[in-house]
């Protein structure tokens, strides 16, 4: 009898036990800072530091973000460049859209005497 049952096998369920874990960085996050904030009080409660409080940490760390994300002299010639070339190229492409070639013979024309402009001075 034992044979007949190896042919004629009975399906079941597979079952297995899935526990789905969620990752949430705010969460994480939030958990981090209040474990550091912990851990700043009690080393103040500890012992008084030369710091001084956090207010004065706190707007300090303002002013020195608001200097580092001041715009550069060098940025700044950069974004100018990068309008000029936007804007020529944009200029170029409405020219060949209304005369066509001779859009091209105009470029053809500028570029060499825009160079020799530039490096003449130099």
């Amino acid at each position: 009898m034992k044979f007949l049952s190896l042919f004629n096998k009975v399906p079941s369920h597979q079952r297995f036990s899935y526990t789905p874990r969620y990752y949430d960085p705010k969460k994480e996050e939030m958990k981090e800072r209040e474990a550091r904030i912990k851990r700043e009080l009690k080393q103040e409660a500890d012992e008084q530091t030369e710091l001084g409080d956090y207010r004065s940490r706190i707007s300090g760390s303002f002013h020195a973000a608001r200097k580092r994300s001041k715009q550069s002299s060098a940025s700044l010639g950069a974004n100018l460049l990068r309008f000029g070339i936007i804007l020529f190229l944009v200029v170029f492409i409405i020219a060949y859209i209304q005369w066509g070639q001779v859009a091209f013979y105009g470029f053809a024309v500028f570029v060499p005497f825009y160079f020799y402009m530039k490096f003449k001075k130099q």
